[in-house]
């Protein structure tokens, strides 16, 4: 188990940027919600979700500021990326100097948990700082160190996963793609909270 989390380590710790295909699924009590797009992240720290399905909406991060556009609604709501309590967030360790044993707690395989693929290893932890909200992260993990999939069972019963395919690695993404100016007409919704 160590040495898989180190080769994950090692792989996303080289990168400087990372494109991939997302989706987003939710189940939680009496919903289940399926979205998917694509995803950039770029060091330090930024982050663009474009989702596409089943509509239009974009997660923007700078390191800075965070925006969830919703152009159905025409509003933006914009909060601190440090006050940001977001499940996206476990997911920004795929670009952070870190350690995988560093960030989640109790770190083993998860044998019980059916991967996606048969050649697959699947991780479990618990997120250090977030134990309040989440009860475990599962990472399921390619044979070339490469995160496919990560779940996270909330404390409330939910579960949020993120399956990733078409990764390209280290390609050009410009710092304008993790800038978010609202569209005129838009409803901006500043929120100190991060809620």
């Amino acid at each position: 188990m160590r040495s898989i989390a180190h080769a994950v380590d090692e792989h996303y710790n080289r990168l400087q940027t990372l494109q991939a295909d997302f989706a987003e699924i939710y189940q939680g009590p009496g919903i289940e919600r399926t979205e998917s797009g694509t995803l950039w992240l770029k060091k330090p720290g930024k982050m663009r979700w474009e989702y596409r399905s089943p509509e239009e909406k974009l997660f923007v991060g700078d390191g800075k500021d965070a925006w969830l556009y919703l152009p159905v609604e025409r509003q933006a709501r914009k909060s601190s990326m440090r006050n940001l309590e977001d499940l996206r967030s476990p997911l920004a360790f795929l670009l952070g100097k870190t350690k995988l044993e560093r960030e989640l707690q109790d770190l083993s395989f998860a044998p019980d948990v059916q991967t996606w693929k048969p050649e697959d290893s699947m991780l479990r932890g618990v997120p250090r700082g977030l134990e309040d909200r989440v009860r475990q992260v599962l990472l399921e993990v390619t044979p070339e160190s490469r995160i496919a999939r990560i779940l996270i069972h909330g404390t409330d019963d939910s579960i949020t996963e993120y399956r990733f395919s078409n990764q390209k690695e280290n390609v050009e993404v410009s710092d304008h793609q993790f800038r978010f100016a609202a569209p005129a007409g838009t409803e901006v919704i500043e929120d100190e909270t991060g809620n």
